[in-house]
């Protein structure tokens, strides 16, 4: 499941045991965990049942939920093993039902040819059975917590240790040595797909080091300082991009920290040309503009030096010297 913005109030409400005599939580309110369980109605009674409705009327499932109440008379019961599981049945979880361009537009945005399908240039939209190696049994609450809602890889010790972020839960897979089985990546061994893990401390400005902001081209937009720490996701697209490299091919698919008036706007970022200068100038302008820093990159906004090259033929990603060079 994709994260999904609202709240979700008195889980324990959602399900109703068949049994006049037991209701049992098995939606559990403590733990946040949306996924049936064998002790699901009453002992056990309702696991392994494919029928929803021999139990649940839609009329009266959601009553405290608002925001998930339309959605879910609309949807009707196929909708129900999006964030319920499967209840011990060979049924398909189907998340893009509701998470779509359509139904769940900005929660996250699901458009653009390029996806997290892991298949590096896939042009295949994003199907249900992928959304669940990352989101296996999300809260779905509105808060973003990498430990509830993206499903724990082992690191690199081979142990299921908590996120720091969730930068670090892409790094549990985009690495040279503790890849996860099932998900391995046949690349060179320079390749930044399994490099990040051991450039992400080194590199300047993304990742744990920090830049000086003192440089000739220093210069950053309002909510992002050289010693901000910058997830991966503030750059890369998982739910669909037009662009390469699943970079965002709009300011408010990423740009975490980044002025809301500047990343909601939305401005168009493209890379098309090979040129990533307009995904660099959405949080970088020169405090004195040199170099033709003056020129529009390319979607409205200016502040880089040297505006018509490629950015990348001088700042590697992941590079380890020269502060970014």
């Amino acid at each position: 499941m994709i994260i999904l913005k609202y709240v979700l109030p008195v889980l324990s409400l959602l399900l109703t045991a068949c049994s006049d005599s037991a209701k049992d939580e098995t939606v559990s309110s403590e733990s946040g965990n949306l996924i049936l369980t064998e002790s699901h109605g009453g002992g056990g009674s309702a696991w392994g049942l494919v029928e929803c409705d021999g139990c649940h009327g839609l009329n009266s499932i959601h009553q405290q939920a608002d925001s998930i109440r339309p959605i879910a008379q609309s949807k009707g019961y196929e909708s129900c093993t999006g964030c319920h599981g499967t209840n011990g049945t060979s049924e398909p979880r189907k998340c893009l039902l509701c998470h779509n361009s359509t139904d769940l537009a900005e929660r996250p945005i699901v458009e653009g040819k390029h996806g997290h399908t892991f298949i590096s240039e896939d042009t295949e939209a994003l199907k249900d059975d992928q959304c669940v190696v990352c989101h296996l049994a999300s809260d779905m609450n509105g808060d973003f917590d990498p430990n509830r809602d993206l499903t724990r890889l082992k690191d690199s010790r081979q142990l299921y240790t908590p996120y720091t972020s969730s930068s670090e839960f892409c790094l549990r897979c985009h690495n040279r040595d503790h890849q996860q089985t099932g998900f391995e990546l046949d690349v060179d061994y320079e390749n930044p797909l399994i490099a990040m893990s051991d450039n992400y401390k080194y590199v300047d400005k993304h990742g744990e080091k920090a830049g000086t902001g003192e440089r000739t081209y220093a210069g950053l937009r309002e909510g992002y300082r050289y010693d901000s720490f910058v997830e991966c996701t503030d750059c890369h697209a998982m739910h669909g991009t037009d662009n390469t490299g699943l970079i965002i091919d709009i300011s408010k698919k990423g740009l975490g920290e980044l002025d809301p008036e500047i990343s909601n706007k939305p401005y168009s970022i493209n890379n098309a040309s090979g040129n990533n200068a307009e995904l660099c100038v959405m949080c970088h302008q020169m405090n004195v503009l040199l170099d033709d820093a003056e020129l529009d990159a390319g979607n409205g906004l200016s502040g880089l030096h040297k505006i018509a090259g490629d950015c990348q033929l001088c700042h590697s990603h992941g590079e380890a010297v020269q502060a970014g060079m």
